[in-house]
C-alpha cells in the first residue's frame, strides 16, 4: 500500500467512466501523478481491449508516472472475464478493479504478478465479503457519485469500514476540487474517486453535447434511479427528458441487469448521461493535466488551513 501511494502526486484516481474513459485519460492523468484508469467494456471486442491496454502501456513507457488500472466487470454474466484476465496477465497494470461482482475470480492473476486489487462496493455489507476474500483495497462509492451510485455518506462509509479494513480506502461520491480531496483524506480514506470531474476533459470520451451538459447544470439536475439500467444510477434531468423519460413519472419496472462485457448496454448509456453532485463546480472543458495542477493547489490550500485550524485550537 504504501509503495503504491508514494509514486502519486496527489491521492486521486481519475474513476473508471464507462464510455467516457481513453486511453488518452489514463495516459495524461498517470503522466499527472493520479491513477488514471478505465473500464474494460469501453473496448467492444478483446482485441480492441488488447491494442487500448498496448498503447497505455507504451504511452507511459520511459517517463515518470503514477499508477494506472484497468476495471473488470466480475459479475456471474460477463462472459469476457476469462479473456480480458489474459490481457490482464500480459501488460500488468498496477491496479485491478473489480465491480458489479466479487473479486475472487481476479485474485490469483493480479498478485501473481504483484498488482494491487481494489473491489468497488457500495454497501458495507459487500465491504466486508471483499475484505474476505483477501483484497488490497476497497472503491466506497457513496452518495453523490456518478453512474452507479451508492447511498451512504462518504463520512459515514469511512469510519465503517475503518473499524475492520486497514486497507486502502477509496472514496468516491461527489468530489470535484481539491478541498474535498482533502476533506476525504482527513476523514480517514487513502485515495479519493473523482469521475464527474475528468469526464469534461480534453482527453474523455463524451461526445461536446454531453460535456456542455455537465457545465451548463447543477446537482438539482440528477435523478437517482434504476429506471434505466436496472441499478441505481446518478442521471441528467435532461438527458431523461430527451429520451422520453419522464423522471416524475409512476416507477416501472426495472431493466433486467446484465453485466456481460460482449453485450454492454452501451445504447443506454450512449444516450442516456450521467454525472455527479460535484458538477455544480465544473466550469470549462480543460486538458487532464490543467486540472491536476488545480487540484494539487486546491488540496494544499486546504491541508495548510486544516493545520492552520488544528493548531490554533490546540
Amino acid at each position: 500500500m504504501t509503495e503504491l501511494l508514494s509514486r502519486l502526486r496527489l491521492p486521486v484516481v481519475a474513476a473508471p467512466m464507462f464510455l467516457i474513459s481513453s486511453p488518452e485519460l489514463v495516459i495524461a492523468a498517470s503522466k499527472s501523478g493520479i491513477i488514471g484508469s478505465f473500464p474494460t467494456p469501453n473496448c467492444r471486442t478483446v482485441g480492441e481491449l488488447d491494442e487500448w491496454m498496448g498503447k497505455i502501456q507504451h504511452g507511459l513507457r520511459d517517463t515518470a508516472h503514477a499508477p494506472w488500472a484497468v476495471n473488470l466487470i466480475t459479475h456471474r454474466s460477463n462472459q469476457r472475464l476469462a479473456a480480458d484476465l489474459e490481457l490482464v496477465a500480459k501488460y500488468q497494470p498496477d491496479v485491478v478493479i473489480t465491480a458489479l461482482g466479487s473479486p475472487r475470480p481476479v485474485m490469483d492473476v493480479v498478485k501473481s504478478y504483484g498488482g494491487t486489487v481494489i473491489a468497488d462496493v457500495v454497501s458495507i455489507k459487500l465491504a466486508r465479503k471483499a475484505v474476505e476474500a483477501g483484497v488490497d483495497g476497497l472503491a466506497c462509492i457513496s452518495a453523490g457519485a456518478g453512474g452507479h451510485t451508492g447511498h451512504l455518506s462518504p463520512f459515514a462509509f469511512t469510519s465503517a469500514v475503518r473499524e475492520f479494513f486497514d486497507g486502502i480506502i477509496t472514496i468516491g461520491g461527489g468530489v470535484t476540487n481539491g478541498a474535498g480531496v482533502a476533506g476525504a483524506i482527513a476523514a480517514g480514506a487513502d485515495l479519493v474517486y473523482m469521475g464527474t470531474r475528468f469526464l469534461v476533459t480534453d482527453e474523455s470520451l463524451a461526445p461536446v453535447e454531453y460535456k456542455q451538459m455537465v457545465i451548463d447544470h447543477g446537482p438539482d439536475d440528477l435523478v437517482v434511479t434504476d429506471r434505466v439500467t436496472g441499478t441505481p444510477a446518478s442521471w441528467l434531468r435532461p438527458s431523461l427528458l430527451a429520451n422520453g423519460i419522464d423522471p416524475d413519472a409512476a416507477p416501472t419496472a426495472p431493466t433486467e441487469r446484465d453485466y456481460n462485457a460482449t453485450e454492454t448496454s452501451g445504447k443506454r448509456w450512449k444516450d442516456i448521461w450521467a454525472a455527479g453532485q460535484g458538477l455544480q463546480l465544473i466550469r470549462s472543458v480543460e486538458p487532464t493535466a490543467a486540472i491536476v495542477d488545480q487540484l494539487e493547489v486546491e488540496y494544499r490550500a486546504a491541508a495548510s488551513r486544516f493545520m492552520t485550524l488544528a493548531g490554533s485550537r490546540g
